[in-house]
């Protein structure tokens, strides 16, 4: 397991200045470490993810800091997997004086982790990935799945769908396949396609795929066989774009396929570039977005400055813009934890988990930190660990992704059940008692 650290090496050296001259001593630094994957089968997608997160992390510090707290940064190795993932995660946790929170980036990591994080009392941020039932945060006070899960994203998708249509009435009789990665990621679309079958009236076709390389031409002649009128494709790296070449391969029109915001970036679609053209993908709120003030920042104040983690022409992309904002929610977290314990100052792992409960990133806070058009308002609270439910679909159009339809809104009452029923089901199997009302409020 290889660790890289990235340092706030100007803004330390400017403290120890202060102290030896006796000025002010700057708080110590805020310690975030994350669970990378720049090797094996999903490096393609990993790298910019993480690019994203190391870069933001870097601007926050030419900015001064959060309210003058630098950050040190660092990464473990994990080549996406779970063993390894939990072998970092311990070994990082208690350098620096302790992790605020941890990106673990996998969702079979998250998975591992769920029972380590409340021992440790550290928040697990899973912006878009992990446990869909741990929105609850009566039962996963730990986990932060911030700005939509899963069973949002899959909701969003048949809505498209059942807007294309004409209504999700018009679903009735329809075939729609689910091709998806037989791992925790890819399961996780099953309780919201089943459910949504089941009530809308569509038959439900479902096929796994065991791994990012497996060959698929037996998948999409399942597909081809069984006159499917929509795939809905829960891929990750290479399993993504050998969908795309095997649809195309078998006859499957690609305006016909939509993804989850997984499988809706550059490296699913560059290579085909035009043959990929009218495949559809949900957002995670953003698309690629080169223009945003956050990048014109990060562009001039790190990359600009040469300290960029990978290279210029990646900033701005899908993947990098999924670390640049999973990466600034931690850091609202902290800020919002300061507000309450500490301006100015470093924060424990349970005052971070209180500030990512009290997030309240209205539109004018997010245009002020160069988010605008890019994220819907979030607004989180003890049992709501997600915040947003909102979400939009881009499609490929030969050369690049562009926004396609509005925004949709996750259907409540469907995901609120789905999260009560799994949620209180693993409280039960793990004897977790869910905090109340009166718990929350402390």
């Amino acid at each position: 397991m290889k660790v890289r650290t990235w340092t706030a090496a100007a803004l330390t050296g400017l403290a120890c200045a202060g102290a030896l001259s006796g000025g002010v001593a700057v708080a110590q630094e805020q310690y975030f470490p994350t669970l990378t994957y720049r090797t094996g089968l999903y490096a393609t997608n990993g790298i910019p993810f993480a690019n994203g997160i190391a870069d933001y992390y870097k601007l926050v510090n030419a900015r001064g800091g959060i309210n003058g707290v630098p950050i040190i940064h660092e990464e473990c190795e994990t080549a996406y997997d779970t063993a390894r993932s939990v072998e970092c995660y311990e070994r990082l946790k208690g350098r620096h004086g302790g992790a605020a929170l941890f990106h673990t980036l996998t969702t079979g990591a998250t998975f591992a982790l769920s029972e380590k994080a409340p021992v440790d009392r550290i928040p697990l941020v899973t912006v878009g990935y992990g446990r869909s039932e741990s929105a609850d945060g009566s039962v996963f006070p730990w986990n932060f799945p911030l700005a939509g899960t899963y069973w949002v994203a899959t909701d969003v998708i048949v809505q498209a769908i059942g807007a294309r249509e004409g209504g999700l009435e018009k679903l009735r009789g329809k075939k729609i396949a689910l091709v998806y990665h037989d791992s925790p990621f890819g399961k996780e679309a099953l309780p919201v396609m089943q459910a949504r079958s089941k009530e809308l009236g569509f038959e439900l076709q479902l096929l796994p795929v065991i791994a990012a390389s497996a060959d698929q031409k037996s998948t999409w002649l399942q597909v081809r066989h069984a006159h499917s009128d929509y795939v809905v494709l829960y891929g990750w790296g290479a399993m993504s774009a050998t969908a795309l070449r095997e649809a195309q391969a078998t006859g499957y029109a690609r305006d016909r396929i939509y993804g989850v915001w997984w499988a809706g970036a550059e490296p699913d679609v560059r290579a085909m570039g035009e043959d990929a053209k009218g495949y559809n993908a949900i957002t995670l709120h953003h698309s690629a977005d080169r223009g945003a003030p956050v990048i014109q920042d990060i562009l001039e104040k790190v990359h600009g400055k040469g300290q960029g983690t990978g290279p210029r022409t990646e900033v701005g992309d899908v993947l990098y813009m999924r670390g640049v904002i999973s990466a600034a929610l931690g850091v609202e977290g902290v800020r919002a934890a300061q507000e309450k314990f500490g301006v100015g100052k470093a924060m424990t792992g349970e005052q971070v988990r209180w500030g990512l409960e009290n997030l309240n990133l209205s539109r004018e806070k997010l245009d002020a930190l160069g988010f605008s058009g890019m994220l819907s308002p979030i607004k989180t609270s003890c049992k709501d660990h997600v915040g947003s439910r909102s979400a939009r679909i881009h499609t490929w159009d030969g050369r690049q992704w562009v926004y396609s339809t509005d925004w949709f809104e996750a259907d409540k009452n469907l995901l609120d059940r789905l999260v009560q029923e799994t949620a209180g089901r693993y409280a039960r199997e793990k004897n977790i008692t869910p905090r109340t009302d009166a718990e929350c409020t402390n």
